[in-house]
């Protein structure tokens, strides 16, 4: 099968194929821009003041209102002219009240973001993503301008989860009643429901809910751990299944831990203390009967106790020097690494005070030193130093974490940058992050990269073309490249 390239030309070569897609993307990202410049356009030919000149012609009930289409601070525009301009591009007027509003967020509230899409620095989508972002979250101007001063110089290549953080970090620095407010939202909407009302044929019902983190993270890991155990004694059914069955479990073990009564001291207990079904004393079985006779004649009777601990689950959090001296001038952020969100450093010290938690201080790793060993396997430390400096698989836009976060997830593979069997060594420097699928792709196919230096990497696909990678995201570099690089993936 042959393709066609913009002149009609048949294009016969792979490599054809992909110059010619990528001068079409380049011809269609330029076309976005100039749209975006000429919605802003738009916008200010129909700010407020043209409210006034259309009462002229269509009295004061013409009902034409100045109209918020962006973040708190930018211009307002008549309303009517949001549904001429969506029906003009053919989008639905609340689709195009978007677009409309993006463009405008863009322009007057993040004004390094703008200056380089107007400049064909910075393609149309990544911007109107920045843009998405901090009017769904309802910025603050202060807010708008310090994700537009983080962002804007990395604009080209960073993810939608960066952006995410990048807008609840400023929600927490600058909008800190806010932040405050949507934390006890939450914490107020904390719910589990079990749909029995409504039974289905097959005899399931739904369950939904809302949890605090760490209780999720505890919830998770147990259905995930009862899941494999059902799995060793021999369930064939599916993890999804396993793990329903395993919460059925959790739920039958907790009702069985009932208040029982102790056979000598004749006194309620509970916990570590309860005890359990009599076993054999004194070289005979203990049963009801006789247990009841050992207690009323001050007779010892044994009794087996289980106790059910709790299992661990690692939550990494990244802190402050000043949010663990709990220093007022600093601000208490907490990056949760399982989550890669950010919450309040008062939030991580609610979570250690819990008496059930169990809480580990590793000793800190030294992300610059370099780490050697002599033989092929990595050995922990290393593996957890490189996890620490790249965070995520590294090759272009793969956003795996490195470090497995889940039970029942796969960890990163420690990649050689330089193979082992041809002199690479094993080491800080040669060692890297990469998710199985992306391991077997470097293995297995042309895809090869180099080590720029920690924590950046040049990678060069089968038909030449080169992406940086970074822990900012990805850059395009190809001798061809266009002004940007496609979506994350």
């Amino acid at each position: 099968m042959t393709a066609t390239s913009e002149t009609d030309t048949t294009v016969d070569t792979a490599a054809g194929v992909l110059a010619c897609v990528r001068a079409q993307r380049a011809a269609s990202d330029h076309a976005e821009m100039l749209l975006l410049r000429l919605a802003v356009d738009w916008a200010a030919m129909h700010s407020v003041d043209s409210i006034d000149e259309a009462a002229v012609f269509g009295g004061p009930c013409s009902g034409d209102i100045a109209f918020p289409v962006a973040g708190p601070g930018a211009p307002l525009v008549a309303e009517f002219c949001v549904a001429e301009f969506a029906a003009a591009v053919g989008l639905p007027t609340e689709v195009g009240k978007a677009q409309l509003g993006e463009a405008v967020e863009l322009r007057y509230r993040l004004p390094r973001v703008w200056a380089r899409v107007v400049a064909g620095d910075l393609v149309a989508w990544r911007a109107r993503r920045i843009a998405r972002a901090t009017i769904s979250q309802g910025l603050s101007p202060e807010a708008a301008g310090f994700v537009d001063a983080q962002v804007a110089g990395f604009a080209h290549k960073i993810r939608p989860s960066g952006v995410d953080r990048l807008v609840e970090e400023a929600v927490t620095r600058f909008m800190p009643a806010e932040a405050k407010r949507r934390r006890q939202a939450a914490a107020d909407g904390r719910h589990v429901g079990v749909n029995t009302s409504q039974v289905s044929f097959e005899g399931t019902v739904w369950l939904e809910g809302e949890v605090d983190l760490a209780d999720g993270l505890d919830l998770d890991a147990a259905l995930g751990h009862r899941a494999a155990q059902l799995s060793a004694l021999g369930s064939e059914e599916s993890l999804d299944v396993r793990r329903s069955v395993a919460l059925g479990d959790l739920a039958r073990a907790q009702l069985s831990l009932d208040l029982e009564t102790d056979l000598e001291a004749g006194v309620s207990t509970s916990g570590a203390e309860r005890p359990a079904r009599p076993t054999e004393s004194a070289g005979r079985a203990a049963s009801a009967e006789d247990g009841g006779r050992a207690a009323s004649s001050g007779e010892r009777v044994e009794t087996r106790v289980e106790t059910r601990k709790p299992r661990r689950v690692v939550l990494y959090v990244h802190l402050s020097d000043g949010a663990i001296s709990g220093n007022p001038s600093v601000l208490h952020l907490a990056r949760v690494e399982n989550t890669r969100s950010f919450v309040d450093a008062e939030q991580v010290r609610d979570w250690c005070a819990n008496p059930e938690a169990h809480v580990t201080v590793k000793p800190v790793i030294d992300l610059n030193e370099h780490i050697h060993v002599s033989a092929y396997e990595v050995p922990d430390r290393l593996a957890e130093q490189a996890a620490l400096v790249d965070v995520h698989c590294i090759f272009p836009w793969c956003a795996r974490p490195a470090r497995r976060l889940e039970p029942d997830r796969h960890r990163a593979d420690c990649d050689h940058a330089r193979e082992y069997a041809l002199g690479g060594t094993t080491c800080s420097c040669n060692i890297a992050p990469l998710c199985r699928r992306h391991h077997r792709l470097k293995t297995h196919s042309a895809w090869r990269y180099t080590v720029v230096e920690r924590g950046t990497y040049l990678w060069t696909s089968p038909h030449g073309y080169q992406f940086l990678r970074d822990h900012q995201g990805t850059l395009d570099v190809s001798r061809d490249r266009r002004t940007d690089s496609p979506p994350d993936g």
